[in-house]
C-alpha cells in the first residue's frame, strides 16, 4: 500500500510541475509554487524530487516524449506524402491544442536554455528528414509537388500552428472572443493552415 501512496504523490508532483512550469517557466517557478499546487508540503516534495531542475528535466522529457511518439507513428503509417504532411499538421496542432502554454513554455526554454532545444530540434528534424526524404524525392521527380526545400515546409508547420496559442490573450481581445469563440477559431484555423500547405506545396 505504501508503493501505491508514494507513486500517487509522484504523480501528483509531476502533473503539478507540468502545470506550473508551463505556466510560468523554469525560471518563474519555485518549488513551493509546485507542492501548493500538489497540495502537499515543501518537505514531501524534495523526499521525491530532490531539485527544482531535476523535476523540471522530468517534465521536459516527458513533454518530448508525447511529441515523438506521435511523429514515429505518422512516419511509419503506410502513407503517401500528402497524407504524411497532413498527419503531421493534425499531430503538432493536437499537442499544442492539449497542452495550450506548450508554445510559451517552448519560448521560455529557448531564452533559458537554448542547447536543450535546439537537440531536441534536430531530432525532429533528422526523424522527419530520413522518414520522408524517399517521399519528398519520389514527389518532386513525379511533379505531385513543388521542387521546394523541405525544410521551409516543415518551419511553416509549427510556426503557423504554435503562434495561435501565443497570440490567444490578444487575439481573443483584439476580435471580442470568448473561450468558445476561440475554440471554433481554432477548429477553422487549423483547415486553413492545411490548405495553405497543400495548395503551395502539390501541383494539381
Amino acid at each position: 500500500m505504501k508503493c501505491l501512496l508514494n507513486e500517487s504523490t509522484e504523480e501528483r508532483i509531476k502533473a503539478a510541475a507540468a502545470k506550473i512550469f508551463m505556466e510560468k517557466g523554469f525560471d518563474g517557478t519555485t518549488t513551493r509554487d509546485i507542492a501548493k499546487e500538489a497540495g502537499l508540503n515543501s518537505a514531501l516534495m524534495n523526499y521525491y524530487f530532490r531539485s527544482k531542475e531535476k523535476l523540471f528535466a522530468g517534465v521536459f522529457d516527458e513533454m518530448c516524449e508525447l511529441f515523438f511518439h506521435g511523429l514515429t507513428e505518422i512516419l511509419s503509417q503506410p502513407l503517401s506524402f500528402e497524407e504524411k504532411i497532413l498527419a503531421l499538421i493534425d499531430h503538432d496542432f493536437k499537442i499544442f491544442r492539449e497542452n495550450p502554454a506548450l508554445s510559451n513554455f517552448i519560448l521560455n526554454e529557448l531564452h533559458r536554455n537554448p542547447e536543450r532545444l535546439i537537440d531536441i530540434a534536430k531530432k525532429a528534424s533528422s526523424i522527419r528528414s530520413t522518414v520522408l526524404e524517399k517521399q519528398f524525392n519520389d514527389a518532386v521527380a513525379s511533379g505531385e509537388i513543388r521542387n521546394v526545400d523541405i525544410k521551409h515546409i516543415l518551419l511553416l508547420i509549427p510556426a503557423n500552428i504554435q503562434f495561435i496559442f501565443i497570440s490567444k490573450p490578444l487575439t481573443m481581445k483584439i476580435h471580442n472572443m470568448c473561450e468558445n469563440d476561440f475554440e471554433l477559431f481554432l477548429d477553422e484555423h487549423i483547415k486553413v493552415v492545411k490548405e495553405m500547405v497543400a495548395n503551395y506545396l502539390f501541383l494539381k
